[in-house]
């Protein structure tokens, strides 16, 4: 687990237990309930990583919602947007290995996650991966119910394939750009796991 969850899931259990302890049972087990349940949320298993250099894999577990063409900084390639729900693993990992050539912060609005205009509008860290085939950016988005986004790396990092990278807190949205030298293998409506499902492969060419 993530060692933020016990700051937020000790506080209700505590005082849950508390209410429980004076006959408060309906509002003691809703403290208890509501503890268990960031415990749960800020749950971090491990994961089986795919061996193979061409391999990126998803950064975050959740349903793929989106696949479209979208250039970046003016470069052609595709956009991957996943959606994740409260009871989804909420750690992002690195899609492809390779050093992080920046890290940028925006801030912006709380649109629901789902929703197409949040991958511009929302706030947002916009992680940049330089690894040896190309450039992978990938974007952290905050929710209608997600307000905070954590990186736990800075740039001029180097991660490796599936390495944890940050977290966002309670429902949000993630969104990988590809560029045209890769492959999508997932499709629309798909389930993944972050670190373990593989999103899109390089080609062999490149």
């Amino acid at each position: 687990m993530v060692k933020e969850g016990y700051k937020f899931g000790v506080p209700p259990l505590v005082l849950g237990g508390i209410l429980f302890a004076i006959r408060w049972y309906w509002a003691g087990g809703v403290l208890i309930f509501l503890g268990l349940f960031v415990f749960y949320f800020f749950r971090d298993p491990e994961r089986a990583i795919p061996a193979g250099e061409d391999n990126i894999v998803s950064p975050a577990d959740g349903r793929v919602v989106e696949i479209s063409d979208e250039a970046f900084d003016a470069v052609a390639g595709q956009r991957v947007s996943i959606f994740l729900a409260v009871w989804n693993v909420h750690i992002q990992r690195a899609p492809v290995a390779g050093r992080i050539a920046d890290v940028v912060y925006r801030p912006g609005k709380f649109y629901g996650a789902f929703r197409g205009k949040a991958s511009q509008l929302n706030e947002q860290n916009i992680i940049y991966i330089d690894s040896p085939h190309g450039r992978v950016v990938f974007k952290q988005i905050a929710g209608a119910i997600a307000r905070r986004v954590l990186c736990w790396k800075s740039k001029s990092e180097t991660v490796a394939l599936g390495e944890r990278v940050g977290m966002i807190r309670f429902g949000s949205r993630v969104d990988v750009w590809l560029p045209a030298a890769t492959q999508v293998v997932v499709r629309r409506g798909q389930n993944v796991k972050g670190g373990e499902s593989i999103l899109a492969k390089w080609n062999s060419t490149e």
